[in-house]
């Protein structure tokens, strides 16, 4: 099978990486030279990977081809592509639907929206996909954990909740500044705070059959660090913005 990229950005490097180090059968994966720093680094680090000239050359050479563009720019450029019938087309962009797609591409092919994450370069993550589809499904399973959603509409509620992923590395980034200010290393400061947030984020993993609020509830004890740190962000309004900024994100896709 080969695989085709149109679009070099962090998304896509990071779904070729994942798929590079994953037991994934392929033959070649055919990738945009639109980012050609990032498109040579594959090329070099990965023996099967192949820079095309255009994006037409990724169309004609591939069995399943991902969309991994902006949406401005997809709306440029997919409607120009000649696609084959009974190609598997995926797309990462966040605000084009399938309607739409399905229009743009003109010819009867397979085409599912996904919604994969800088940490499937590690085989990590979770990848929303619509509609359900058993070859895809067991493809991300291979680099990630697969979610299939039969609703598009229900979709955008993942799109919303993958725009707080520079929000939560912030969050860490003003921890560790916060560390590095009480006269802590950098190195050391950030190494806890990445540490301490992967283990609380595994340790919510193992109990995600326990409604999360059991875990708000067991890391506080009455008048403890915990529970003086929930109050007061509480009380300044922090979690109410989140889902203010979540409502606004949606409100965006659904336009």
């Amino acid at each position: 099978m080969k695989l085709g990229f149109i679009g070099t950005g962090k998304i896509a490097s990071s779904v070729i990486t994942g798929i590079c180090n994953s037991n994934i059968r392929y033959k070649t994966i055919i990738i945009s030279p639109r980012n050609r720093k990032l498109a040579y680094f594959l090329k070099k680090k990965f023996k099967k990977i192949i820079i095309a000239k255009e994006n037409q050359e990724i169309v004609d050479e591939s069995h399943w081809i991902f969309l991994a563009v902006t949406p401005n720019v997809g709306k440029k450029i997919i409607k120009d592509l000649r696609f084959k019938k009974n190609q598997t087309i995926i797309s990462f962009i966040s605000t084009i639907k399938l309607s739409e797609l399905k229009k743009m591409i003109k010819v009867k092919s397979t085409i599912i929206r996904a919604i994969p994450l800088p940490p499937i370069s590690l085989k990590k993550g979770p990848v929303p996909i619509c509609p359900p589809n058993k070859k895809v499904k067991n493809f991300f399973n291979k680099i990630g954990s697969t979610i299939e959603i039969k609703n598009e509409r229900l979709s955008k509620n993942f799109w919303s909740t993958s725009g707080m992923m520079a929000s939560y590395y912030d969050l860490l980034r003003v921890m560790s500044n916060w560390l590095v200010q009480k006269g802590i290393k950098q190195k050391d400061a950030q190494k806890y705070i990445t540490s301490l947030f992967l283990a609380l984020s595994e340790d919510a993993v193992a109990n995600s059959r326990k409604d999360l609020k059991f875990l708000v509830k067991d890391s506080q004890t009455p008048k403890g660090l915990n529970e003086q740190g929930l109050k007061e962000m509480s009380k300044k309004g922090v979690y109410r913005s989140v889902i203010n900024t979540l409502n606004s994100i949606y409100k965006r896709l659904d336009k």
